[in-house]
C-alpha cells in the first residue's frame, strides 16, 4: 500500500504530513511502515540524523545493474515503527528506473509513504504519484496554490488541507478546484512546529495532529 504525499507549492507542509502520516499507521502495522523520501527533509522531520548517501538518488542513477533487493539496504531505522529510505546528495534521475522504485514501493508488504515534494511535469517523482494507492495533495486554502493545484500533472486522490484562520477561500473552494475529496484538515499549530524544531515528532506527535490524520488511514484501509 503506497501513499504519496504531494504539494503544487514549497511550504504546505508536505513533509510533515509525510511523516506524521507514517507515524500514526506505524502504531496499527506491527510490521512498520517505510518512509521513502524524495524530497530531503524526513530525516529532519523525523530528528535523526541525515546520512545523505547513499540514497535513492545513488540508487536511481546506477541504473538496471543495481539489483532491486539492493534498495532494502539502504533503509535506516527511524525508531517509532519506521523504516527510512533516504534520498541522498544530488539529483533525483527519472526514466525507467524511478518507474521501477514506484513499482517496488507499491509492492512492499508494509505500508509505505512517500514524500513527493513539490511535483511539477518534469518532477521524477511524479511515478511514483502516480502509482500511488492514495495520491495525497498537501496543500493550505492559498489563491496562488490552488491555481496550481488545478492544472497538476496529476490527479490526486485525496487532500491534506492545512488550514490557517483568517483564509478567505475553505474546504468547499479547495474541493471545488482541486476535483478531489479533502481527506483530513490539519490547523496549523505551535506544537507541531515545536515538536518539529526539537526532534521530537516521532516521540511527541501531537495529538491534534494524530487525530487530524486518522481519517486518511481509515481511507487507506477501506
Amino acid at each position: 500500500m503506497l501513499i504519496a504525499c504531494w504539494s503544487v507549492k514549497g511550504g504546505s507542509g508536505t513533509t510533515v504530513v509525510s511523516v506524521s502520516l507514517a507515524l500514526v499507521l506505524a502504531r496499527s502495522h506491527p510490521g512498520g511502515v517505510l518512509v521513502a523520501d524524495l524530497a530531503g527533509d524526513v530525516p529532519a522531520a523525523l530528528g535523526v540524523a541525515d546520512p545523505r548517501d547513499p540514497g535513492l538518488t545513488a540508487w536511481l542513477a546506477a541504473g538496471p545493474s543495481v539489483p532491486a533487493d539492493a534498495l532494502a539496504r539502504l533503509e535506516l531505522d527511524a525508531g517509532a515503527g519506521v523504516s527510512l529510505l533516504p534520498r541522498g546528495t544530488g539529483p533525483l534521475s527519472g526514466g525507467e528506473r524511478v518507474e521501477v522504485l514506484a513499482g517496488l514501493l507499491a509492492g512492499d508488504p508494509r505500508p509505505v509513504v512517500a514524500d513527493c515534494g513539490v511535483l511539477d511535469a518534469d518532477a521524477p517523482a511524479l511515478a511514483v504519484a502516480g502509482a500511488a494507492t492514495q495520491s495525497l495533495l498537501i496543500t493550505r486554502a492559498c489563491y496562488l496554490g490552488l491555481r496550481r493545484a488545478a492544472t497538476a500533472p496529476v490527479r490526486p486522490s485525496g487532500v491534506v488541507l492545512v488550514s490557517e484562520a483568517g483564509r478567505a477561500l475553505g474546504r468547499d473552494d479547495v474541493e471545488t478546484v482541486v476535483g478531489a475529496p479533502v481527506r483530513a484538515e490539519v490547523a496549523v499549530d505551535p506544537a507541531v512546529a515545536r515538536a518539529v524544531d526539537a526532534g521530537m515528532l516521532a516521540s511527541r506527535l501531537p495529538r491534534a495532529l494524530d487525530r487530524a490524520l486518522r481519517p486518511v488511514v481509515v481511507a487507506r484501509a477501506a
